[in-house]
């Protein structure tokens, strides 16, 4: 029998490898890492493997898929890894260990939510350094930490920013080192102890790799690195680490000679877009099921010598070039993060865990880079 289509192929073997891999190279230089699974939809299959790497604490945006793994019964440190929305203090008090925050009207509302649930609930403060998501500007840092420990039922358990995930801004040896120094004076004038110096994701590595001290950097938060195996800033392969964990596949519903350009009076597509087309001839044009609706496709990379031409909602229109594609054959894509994570959080495309080396494909035999 075929296999269903469209699905994603998911070595947990090379993920595990990845995540220890970097736990490893981390903790050489004293840095904790967290697994970061918004990417991969929380996946339980996925965190398991994440916890048996011997990574303890697990880090998602989404308070929900934090609450599906707490109840799934995972051991681990749970961090919602984004600012609580006020009409979720309540879940996030119950089910997050900890939350990253930047607001004091939802700090406030997290200290009455945890005196309710009698808990004591621990943040972790983000701190602004370039990128301009989210953060606390670093002038306003003192007084908004002056402010939080006057509250009940919260403490600080560390300060944390972010690189490179919206302005691309590049986390340099200066910028780490004025963050550095920025958690050592705010420990220092408030008598406290950071468990967590959050420096930042998986846009760390080449610092890491590179710097001869890092500072009172305790902990980073990773997801590309482990499930993709490159760093963010430059999307260049780790070396050591496997690539190819994550595979999609598609069926070939359809395989024709046509123009290569539309005929006819033209206007926009359904997604109302103006599309211009190359004039190549009459081409084997060739139609996966799978679209927009499934998976990010700017995002995929076909590995057999074909070129994606465009797509909309339900379709993939290939440019099948010398490949004899017929309906029933099924075609192997690469991801990038946004195509990992539009797959991973997608109803429509069917997840296939492989665990050991049994998958027949080159991909699963190749060694790391």
């Amino acid at each position: 029998m075929k296999e269903i289509t469209p699905r994603v192929e998911i070595d947990l073997r090379k993920i595990r490898h990845n995540a220890e891999m970097l736990k490893k190279l981390h903790e050489e230089k004293g840095i904790q890492v967290t697994g970061v699974v918004k990417g991969v939809g929380a996946s339980l299959e996925i965190a398991k493997v994440l916890i048996d790497s011997g990574i303890t604490s697990l880090a998602d945006t989404n308070i929900s898929r934090i609450k599906k793994m707490r109840m799934a019964g995972l051991k681990a440190t749970f961090i919602l890894l984004r600012t609580p929305a006020l009409s979720e203090v309540g879940q996030v008090v119950q089910f997050a260990d900890i939350s990253m925050n930047t607001e004091l009207e939802v700090i406030r509302a997290l200290s009455a939510e945890a005196v309710k649930q009698c808990k004591v609930h621990s943040l972790i403060l983000m701190v602004e350094m370039g990128d301009l998501r989210e953060g606390i500007m670093i002038q306003d840092l003192p007084a908004f930490i002056e402010e939080v420990l006057k509250l009940p039922g919260i403490q600080i358990a560390g300060i944390g920013t972010n690189f490179a995930c919206f302005g691309g801004v590049i986390p340099t040896e200066q910028k780490m080192r004025e963050f550095s120094t920025l958690a050592r004076n705010m420990q220092k004038r408030f008598s406290l102890i950071f468990p967590y110096v959050s420096g930042g994701n998986s846009a760390n590595y080449q610092w890491l790799k590179n710097t001869k001290d890092v500072g009172a950097i305790n902990h980073v938060r990773l997801g590309e690195s482990i499930f993709l195996g490159r760093e963010t800033v430059h999307g260049a392969p780790i070396p050591g680490l496997y690539q190819d964990a994550f595979c999609l596949v598609a069926e070939v519903i359809e395989s024709k000679l046509k123009p290569s350009v539309p005929f006819g009076d033209r206007g926009r597509n359904a997604f109302g877009e103006t599309v211009s087309f190359k004039e190549r001839g009459v081409i084997r044009r060739a139609i996966v099921a799978m679209g927009r609706q499934d998976v990010l496709v700017s995002g995929l990379r076909p590995l057999l010598p074909v070129e994606i031409l465009g797509s909309s909602s339900d379709h993939i229109i290939l440019d099948a070039k010398n490949v004899d594609l017929k309906p029933g054959d099924e075609i192997n894509f690469s991801l990038d993060y946004g195509a990992m994570m539009s797959v991973m959080t997608s109803p429509y495309v069917y997840r296939k865990y492989l665990h050991t080396d049994e998958k027949d494909d080159s991909s699963t035999k190749k060694t790391p880079a």
